[in-house]
């Protein structure tokens, strides 16, 4: 029968928790356990703690410790009162060495009952009034009775913790005003001792680290720092002697081990000059040091120093005193990297057996929250006295309601640091050791997942060690990501080498900044820092921040006022937008390359003030990156397949066309072609190619629908041939997109109507990409047709063929070397390559007659159609060694060669130049030059248009948008001269080239 009922208790308990039902069986047959093994509520309430076996025999313990009277007291509260209940063994499943406590000093338990602080904030008076009381009324042999009523204190604040009276910076502040209290009783036991050396002096203790911070752990080394005055009449260094004998006694009552333990070691090694330096000094030596020889790693120590016992007078003016100091070392050279380099240190230190067992130091730990806010604070805080908190969670928020840190990596990290702060919490408690690794042994990893339930954002119920290393991981890799974007970011190196006056924006220290900088009207440039830095709000306190960066690197370009400007209409039209504000904030790259290409000129501010939400573009690693044309192309189709009108489908594809000119003018001023000017020619011009072609493609859809909405099936096959710089994917920001339309009737359908219906929905797509817009116009040019203005809009395939063969002049075939189907139907552009072939490869290559017509042609070019007075020397396209000059050159020998060099069948003007190198059609020297020419011409127009927002063929006359072309080609500030040299030079080159090639 007792063998039955202790099975059957057996499988209660495994079913609440316990690991080992024999002896937790064992354990409620002892006779002061009696009884308890009939009440479900005991049971559950041992079932709920961390460790059911330990709870249990840590009540088996105290209760074996108390006299009979004071045992029944305890049996009955703890069966009538659930709060005791739930205190008492939370405390004893979750730690051993307060176990042993209550086993020894059993009355203690009391202090669960009696001692509640649920209407005492922690940190007031009150509470530390409480607590030193209890310690001075603890005993009579001081040293132990110090011990036992911090260890009573302990157990409240242990038991308020587990039982989810308080949170984590409540009971972290609970511990350090206990610490508090333990410093001062300990300070005044020494007094008593040493009446002498307390007459001699006034010592206050500062408290540091943590429990300076008000955020201390249950065992951590209190770090303290010691300052003395001597009292009137007395020599200062008989205070000082005193004093360091009154420091040492305090610091030796609360490190030394008696028979009832140590409290917590007490760590002077933050004073100045650490350990080699004197224990105790005066206020004046403190801030002598500091003032002179102080390293930056002491004043991030001194940001959270407060007067925690002794002469509260004396410790607030020490707080005072360098509290000054501390908001100005952000002003010392290589701040930032000191601090960044102090923190891979410490990590380089760990042992590497540990690294991933460290809550504290190791990557992703609660050092990384710490440091990123402590740099953050202070950077920052010299200027905003809102961050100067010395806790860390209250720091954080301040961050992130000043707008220093996004309100969402705020929140991540404050829950981060929560749960680790709770799990480093639960792994001292177990033993009251000062440990910050994770244990290995699964009863103890079990307990500490069991003790977190509440933390855990996973069922723990059936595997909680698993739960909890999920858990662990994901705060983790949260913390370091964090920490690297908000710890590493450029920008704060910036702003902390700043003047303290500039990061204000007061109008004395802006304005002469902006002369210092190069702006050319100071007067408006502060109308505009007024605009943007004014006010209180989120928005407003981030550009304050970011401004000083800003006009560093709008006057790094040839138009300061013109980025800050751009800058001041990019912010009005996003700066309520969340991401908008965090992507400037958080990204500095990103904030750096809008400054750059803000100020680069006027096409790339233009197409963005248009649609500023392409800014996003910068924040993203590959936000830039060039897209293909089946991407393109699809979304165009499906944009224009929503709208409801040709109308409304070609002004769709015009704003996909517009983000995607900013997406390359960007890419393009910021450098992202690469270094090799030809390359990035190159690739200029084949996104452009790529996004007119996808435009084109999805205007025609666009209208060809309209049309079938309105008359039925479409009755013919159309294609779009691309011509001149368009087919020859060297298209410039300002190129016309050169166009030939050929059709070809469907099977049924009649000719008239086919032509008709092609030329209504040709027509329809020019006029629409062309008509006035918020979008940038695509110009379709259709006159190098057949017959050109005076011939038909679109002609059918059989057409153009009776036409080139019976009409055709040299100068179309050379035109054609550059046609290319680039929308509509494949297969009808592809047959019009194939029909245009033989006349722009002729098996003959080119004959007298052509070859005279071509030159004179060329040579009337250049004598009729040079603006007035444009400079033949500096004109892009006509002018000496220009675009043409190489172009012509490449197509007569193409027109030449083609038919038997397969490289020259290509309508790009340098890859035709390759190949006629390759080919020894052209010594490789002499195409060097005409491939520098034509690349240095189209990177000037291309220049041109940056700067201007219009296209133009010579250089500007306006110094200001000269210099905006330099610098986009590469020439610093006032070598604008150097660059029209040079181009003067490479053409001049490149002429004589054409000279031989072209004119023989």
């Amino acid at each position: 029968m007792v063998a039955e009922r202790s099975s059957r208790l057996e499988v209660r308990l495994v079913r609440r928790g316990f690991s080992d039902p024999q002896a937790a069986v064992g354990l409620l047959g002892q006779p002061w356990l009696s009884g308890l093994a009939d009440d479900p509520l005991l049971l559950d309430a041992l079932g709920a703690t961390a460790d059911p076996d330990l709870a249990l025999l840590g009540l088996a313990r105290l209760l074996e410790a108390l006299d009979p009277a004071e045992r029944h007291t305890l049996r009955d509260t703890l069966t009538s009162s659930k709060p005791l209940r739930d205190r008492l063994l939370s405390v004893l499943g979750a730690s051993t060495a307060l176990g042993d406590h209550l086993a020894r000093h059993p009355r203690d338990w009391h202090a669960l009952v009696t001692f509640e602080l649920r209407d005492i904030h922690p940190g007031t008076e009150d509470f530390r009034r409480e607590l030193h009381q209890r310690m001075r009324t603890a005993g009579t042999d001081r040293a132990d009775a110090l011990r036992i009523a911090y260890r009573r204190c302990l157990l409240t604040i242990a038991a308020r913790d587990l039982s989810g009276t308080t949170d984590l910076p409540q009971t972290a502040a609970e511990l350090a005003d206990l610490a508090g209290a333990t410093l001062q009783t300990a300070l005044e036991i020494a007094a008593d001792e040493d009446p002498e050396a307390a007459g001699r002096c006034r010592l206050a203790v500062i408290g540091m680290g943590k429990c300076g911070g008000r955020e201390l752990n249950y065992v951590s080394d209190v770090d303290v720092i010691f300052v003395a005055e001597p009292r009137e009449g007395v020599e200062e260094h008989q205070a000082m002697q005193a004093a360091t004998r009154l420091a040492a006694r305090m610091t030796r009552l609360c490190s030394d081990t008696t028979g009832e333990g140590t409290i917590w070691p007490v760590d002077a090694n933050l004073r100045p000059e650490g350990r080699n330096g004197p224990l105790v000094r005066t206020l004046a030596s403190h801030l002598a040091y500091y003032q002179r020889w102080a390293k930056t790693w002491e004043f991030q120590a001194l940001l959270k120093a407060r007067p925690v016992a002794g002469d509260a007078e004396l410790g607030a003016a020490y707080a005072q005193a360098t509290g000054a100091l501390v908001w100005q070392a952000a002003e010392r050279d290589n701040f930032v990297a000191d601090v960044q380099q102090m923190r891979r240190r410490v990590v380089d230190a760990i042992p590497a057996r540990e690294v991933d067992r460290q809550l504290k130091l190791g990557p992703g730990g609660l050092r990384d929250v710490e440091f990123a806010v402590q740099l953050l604070q202070l950077v920052h805080g010299r200027t905003d006295p809102r961050l100067h908190s010395p806790t860390t969670l209250q720091a954080l928020e301040a961050l992130s309601a000043a707008g220093y840190v996004g309100r969402a990596d705020a929140a991540s990290l404050d829950a981060a640091y929560r749960f680790l702060r709770a799990m480093e919490h639960r792994i001292q408690l177990h033993r009251l050791r000062r440990t910050h690794l994770v244990p290995t042994d699964p009863a103890d990893l079990r307990r500490l997942a069991r003790s977190l339930a509440g933390h855990i954002n996973d069922d723990t119920n059936a595997d909680p060690v698993a739960a909890l290393q999920r858990e662990w991981r994901r705060h983790a890799v949260e913390v370091r990501r964090l920490h690297e974007k908000l710890f590493y970011r450029p920008l704060l190196d910036a702003v902390a080498e700043l003047p303290a006056g500039v990061i204000g924006l007061s109008t004395e220290a802006a304005k002469a900044r902006l002369e210092a900088l190069g702006y050319a009207d100071p007067a408006a440039a502060l109308r505009h820092l007024s605009a943007l830095a004014s006010g209180v709000s989120r928005k407003a306190a981030i550009q304050r921040t970011l401004l000083p960066v800003l006009l560093g690197w709008f006057a790094d370009s040839a138009d300061p006022d013109a980025g800050l400007l751009n800058f001041r209409q990019v912010s009005d039209a996003l700066g309520r937008t969340p991401w908008y504000l965090r992507l400037l904030r958080d990204e500095s790259a990103a904030a750096e390359q809008l400054a750059r290409v803000l100020s680069a000129g006027r096409l790339a501010p233009d197409l963005l003030l248009r649609a500023p939400e392409a800014v996003a573009m910068l924040g993203d690693p590959q936000g830039l990156e060039p897209r293909g044309r089946a991407a393109l192309t699809q979304e165009i189709q499906a944009a224009v397949g929503r709208a409801g009108s040709a109308a409304a489908g070609v002004a769709a594809a015009r704003a996909v066309r517009r983000r995607e000119l900013f997406r390359t003018a960007a890419a393009d001023v910021l450098g992202r072609f690469g270094e090799e000017p030809g390359a990035a020619v190159d690739a200029v011009g084949d996104a452009l190619t790529v996004l007119n072609a996808a435009t084109l493609q999805g205007a025609l859809q666009a209208c060809v629908a309209e049309w079938e909405a309105a008359n039925g099936e479409f009755p013919t096959r159309l294609a779009v041939i691309a011509m001149g710089r368009f087919g020859g994917q060297e298209m410039g920001y300002g190129s016309d997109a050169d166009v030939l339309f050929v059709h070809e009737p469907v099977l049924g359908a009649l000719d008239q109507d086919a032509a008709q219906a092609a030329f209504a929905v040709c027509n329809q797509l020019r006029t629409l990409l062309a008509a006035p817009s918020t979008e940038p116009p695509l110009l379709v040019d259709a006159d190098l047709r057949p017959e050109g203005r005076q011939g038909p809009l679109v002609r059918t395939l059989g057409s153009y063929e009776a036409y080139y063969r019976r009409w055709s002049h040299v100068w179309e075939s050379q035109a054609l070397l550059r046609a290319a189907p680039v929308a509509g139907d494949p297969g009808l552009g592809a047959r019009f390559r194939a029909l245009i072939d033989p006349l722009r490869y002729p098996g003959v290559g080119v004959p007298t007659q052509d070859l005279l017509e071509i030159r004179r042609i060329k040579a009337r070019i250049e004598a009729e159609r040079l603006p007035r007075g444009a400079d033949p020397t500096t004109h892009t396209k006509i002018g000496r060694g220009g675009l043409a000059d190489v172009e012509w050159t490449v197509q007569l020998l193409q027109l030449q060669h083609g038919h038997r060099v397969p490289g020259l069948r290509t309508t790009r003007t340098r890859a035709a130049l390759a190949a006629a190198v390759e080919a020894e059609l052209v010594e490789a020297e002499d195409a060097a030059v005409l491939d520098a020419a034509w690349v240095l011409a189209s990177r000037v127009r291309s220049a041109v248009m940056l700067v201007r927002g219009r296209p133009g063929d010579s250089f500007p006359g306006e110094a200001r948008e000269l210099a905006g072309v330099a610098r986009y080609l590469g020439y610093g500030s006032g070598h604008t001269g150097e660059l029209v040299d040079d181009y003067r030079r490479t053409t001049r080159r490149a002429r004589a080239v054409v000279e031989e090639l072209f004119y023989g």
